[in-house]
């Protein structure tokens, strides 16, 4: 299966402390940064909906503005409730000083 890549920002729109929210092909991603490394996530908390690029983030770790469910960002894996499921993944890439994300 072949992966559709999408240019979403430039590396300069997104710091550790600013996240970037996208939307591709009706798809919520956020765009986060952490220690110089770029990482693509679902942006809606799957608990309830709230956007995890208005979150708190904590080093690698982005809380729910909402209810306090927390991500680790890198991975998508939840660390604490009330989620009950890790987030998605997309694979990201930097071209020159493009972010690039695959659907």
């Amino acid at each position: 299966m072949s992966e559709n890549w999408h240019t979403v920002a430039s590396v300069d729109q997104i710091d550790e402390d600013q996240p970037l929210a996208v939307k591709v092909d009706g798809n919520e991603i956020g765009i986060f940064k952490v220690n110089d490394s770029f990482y693509a996530i679902e942006d809606i908390c799957p608990h309830a909906y709230a956007l995890l690029t208005q979150g708190f983030i904590d080093g690698d770790n982005v809380e729910c503005p909402l209810h306090e469910a927390v991500f680790h960002i890198p991975s998508g894996k939840c660390l604490k409730a009330p989620a009950e499921r890790d987030l998605k993944t997309y694979p990201i890439r930097i071209e020159g000083n493009q972010v690039l994300i695959a659907l």
